[in-house]
């Protein structure tokens, strides 16, 4: 007869049977994703340290990580990320909240996307800097520009997804709604919506992703502050440690705020898909 503390530890779930599939598969992501860094970081220390680059080429991850400690040191660093992350997000959310409705009124209703849909498209081919003199013009050179073109960057994605996902949602998902007695709104809410809830998402992180890449060009706008502004700012006076420091400091912003909205993607897509 075993005892009772045999039988406790034979009860005890081994380290593999905690070790779920999902786990597994997050830390293999986890891991998987970190190689292309870590291999791309080893190649640039070797390289800018061996002197087969001159430093005033390719700076050392040391030298960046110093640029970043004396601008953190003088009160800089920080200021930048944060006055960058705010237009950013503040561009973004304007932007695609109208990208959102536009794209649902050009997706439901078929006279609003003849009378829209050929002008939108001509627009959304004017590159980003065609947009700042005119901002200028119109809206002074405060935060009200820079927000506007970063919103204008976020618009588009989310404008063209959403209405292209709402006019090819399968036929036969409508029919039956209808068959059962939704119209309208009901509709809208009850199978529309979810059907075009992943592709909606999927709009917003590329959304998300134009919104940083219009920062810069929204920086150029007299602007004496953020991650844009110390960029253009250290090109002109040859500083190519902060250049570095910049272009890394927006990458990893970049991808910190798109995995926020990844988090946002898997609750959503549960919830009404």
């Amino acid at each position: 007869m075993s005892s009772p503390v045999t039988e406790t530890v034979a009860a005890e779930p081994t380290s593999t049977d905690r070790a779920t599939p999902g786990g597994r598969a997050r830390r293999l992501h986890i891991l998987g994703g970190a190689l292309l860094p870590l291999l791309i970081l080893a190649v640039w220390q070797w390289v800018s340290t061996s002197g087969r680059v001159p430093v005033s080429m390719l700076p050392s991850p040391g030298m960046v990580v110093a640029a970043a400690v004396d601008l953190t040191e003088r009160g800089l660093y920080g200021t930048y990320i944060a006055i960058s992350t705010q237009r950013v997000l503040l561009g973004f959310t304007f932007g695609a909240a109208i990208g959102l409705a536009l794209g649902a009124v050009v997706g439901l209703s078929r006279l609003a996307n003849i009378l829209l849909a050929p002008t939108f498209g001509a627009v959304r081919a004017v590159p980003s800097l065609a947009w700042v003199p005119l901002l200028i013009l119109w809206f002074g050179i405060g935060e009200q520009s820079k927000v506007i073109l970063i919103a204008i960057g976020a618009f588009f994605p989310v404008y063209t997804i959403v209405g292209s996902a709402l006019r090819h949602v399968d036929p036969h998902l409508l029919e039956a709604g209808r068959a059962f007695g939704l119209h309208g709104v009901r509709l809208f809410t009850t199978v529309q919506l979810p059907a075009v809830v992943p592709s909606t998402v999927s709009a917003l992180r590329l959304a998300l992703a134009q919104s940083w890449l219009f920062l810069v060009a929204a920086e150029l706008i007299a602007s004496s502050m953020g991650l844009g502004f110390l960029l253009l700012d250290s090109g002109q006076n040859g500083r190519i440690d902060r250049i570095f420091l910049a272009i890394i400091s927006l990458a990893l912003l970049g991808k910190l705020t798109d995995s926020i909205l990844g988090l946002f993607e898997r609750w959503a897509i549960a919830k009404w898909a």
